[in-house]
């Protein structure tokens, strides 16, 4: 039983009478300035208690132990007298000893019977540490651990400051934080993986890359040779330009490549520190460790990268596009770093939305590339497909004509009037506007009457020839006449009274227009 604190079932509770958890304060120290860690270049809060008040690396301190030890007990002091070199160890007190202070331990009744042993032997050990002591009660070890303020605590702690606070034994509490700083390990244990992989990728294109440019080069060399003067100061000016778009990829790429090693390395130092904390580290040790850790890794995981190199090799030469002139001589070939965009590329024309059925409607694919310029040549994969909605079977012939200048005539000619949805792709991707929709309708009824400017002139005078228009004239006329009743001021069908000459004629044989009548209209 300790003072304020009971444990019952292995974990520790406090009181009756305690105030609410929302009531109770943790110490914490305040921040001031931050320093950089010299391996993984992190920012560390330097708490108020300067550098002392840092988190101490219990694992590291018991390594420098062993290796001192197994360099023969060089630069060890006895941790008594703080003066002669250390001989034994005591296994029950965890001091390192001088022969003198070695036989007063003997001499005192306490520890008469403690476990000495020699230095030499200990050199097979993996753990020689010391017992970790309390910095508020130096002479108490730290065995409990208090859960509100998140770290080890000892006796006496439990007594005072933490009185009101849930603690328990460090070998209770264990699990549940271990768990906690495993499960965060899980996550990011794959980033190391897939920063390997974006490294390879990184090699792979930056070989490729130089076997692009490599290439291209001998190609711009090749085409050369014809033009002497004027065209070797043409390839001058396009090796320079390759050089540059070389340049400007590969540096894009280094510094990527700088990025993920500098990113790896750092999720290498955390993975590997909090595996040696886990795997080699005691309870407590884990414990103190805790916090710096998780809020490293938790740091790290939230870390955004691209496992994909940020540049392509998407290099071409086109030696039959015109360059300019050069001394007078009309040159050829060009440097191409374009790529096309199926985001960037539209569709034209007038048949865009609309057709006539067993009538060839048509219209134009304009590719573009990422910054929204043509892409001035052809031999990209388009791919159209029209399908009825209501027949998704019966798909439309369609015809893909290469302009061989970046745009793509399609045309297509439907059997049957209704909506048909659209499909237009490059690269297996959708082009601006894809998919839409296109109505087809029935086929261009032609009209049955005349185009005329009045009943009257088109029919030669005559009383009983009339016009869809419903104009008439004084005297017993049933048709128009200029300037009289119902006439609509504008040339127009006699058939159904409509103004454009190249329409479709909407009439529908009814009684307001006897069909006959407007037959025997003529010119």
């Amino acid at each position: 039983m300790l003072s304020g604190v009971t444990l019952e079932g292995g974990g520790a509770r406090r009181g009756e009478g305690r105030p609410s958890r929302t009531e109770l304060k943790p110490r914490s120290l305040q921040s001031q300035i931050g320093i950089l860690c010299p391996v993984c270049d992190a920012q560390v809060d330097l708490p108020m208690g300067g550098v002392k008040a840092l988190t101490i690396d219990h694992l590291a301190v018991n390594d420098v132990m062993l290796e001192s030890l197994r360099g023969e007990g060089q630069g060890l002091v006895c941790d008594l007298c703080n003066d002669r070199e250390v001989e034994k160890r005591c296994q029950t007190c965890k001091a390192n000893l001088c022969h003198f202070c070695c036989q007063a331990h003997r001499r005192q009744k306490k520890t008469t019977y403690h476990t000495m042993v020699d230095l030499k032997d200990l050199k097979g050990y993996s753990r020689i540490g010391k017992p970790i002591l309390c910095p508020v009660h130096p002479a108490e070890e730290l065995r409990l651990f208090c859960e509100f303020c998140d770290r080890p605590v000892c006796r006496d702690c439990v007594v005072g400051e933490h009185r009101e606070h849930p603690c328990d034994f460090t070998s209770n509490v264990i699990h549940k934080h271990g768990d906690s700083v495993r499960e965060l390990l899980k996550g990011t244990q794959p980033h190391v993986e897939a920063l390997e992989e974006a490294l390879a990728q990184i090699h792979i294109m930056n070989s490729a890359l130089q076997k692009r440019v490599e290439a291209v080069a001998a190609d711009v060399r090749t085409f050369s040779e014809g033009y002497i003067k004027a065209i070797e100061e043409h390839r001058d000016k396009l090796l320079k330009q390759l050089e540059d778009i070389r340049a400007q990829k590969e540096n894009s790429l280094q510094l990527q490549k700088a990025q993920l090693e500098q990113l790896l390395a750092d999720m290498r130092t955390g993975v590997e520190f909090t595996e040696h904390l886990l795997t080699s580290g005691s309870d407590l040790e884990i414990l103190i460790t805790k916090g710096v850790v998780v809020e490293r890794l938790r740091k790290l995981n939230k870390v955004q990268y691209s496992a994909r190199p940020g540049v392509n090799d998407k290099i071409r030469f086109c030696p039959q596009e015109k360059a300019g002139q050069c001394h007078g001589y009309e040159i050829y070939g060009t440097i191409n770093t374009k790529e096309l965009d199926p985001a960037k590329c539209v569709l034209q024309g007038e048949d865009l939305h609309r057709a006539r059925e067993k009538q060839t409607a048509s219209f134009t694919l304009l590719c573009k590339d990422a910054a929204g310029e043509i892409m001035g040549r052809g031999g990209d994969n388009v791919q159209v497909a029209i399908v009825p909605k209501d027949k998704k079977d019966s798909p439309v012939r369609t015809v893909v004509q290469d302009n061989k200048d970046g745009t793509y005539y399609i045309s297509y000619t439907p059997k049957e009037p209704g909506v048909y949805t659209v499909w237009v792709c490059i690269k297996e991707q959708h082009v601006q506007g894809s998919p839409f929709t296109v109505t087809v309708r029935r086929k261009h009824r032609p009209h049955s009457g005349v185009f005329h400017c009045c009943t009257f002139c088109s029919s030669g005078g005559q009383k009983t020839a009339r016009c869809a228009c419903g104009g008439t004239m004084p005297g017993g006329y049933l048709g128009c006449g200029h300037g009289h009743k119902g006439h609509p001021g504008h040339p127009h069908w006699s058939c159904c009274g409509k103004f454009n000459e190249k329409s479709e004629c909407t009439w529908t044989g009814g009684q307001s227009a006897p069909r006959s009548l407007l037959r025997t209209v003529a010119l």
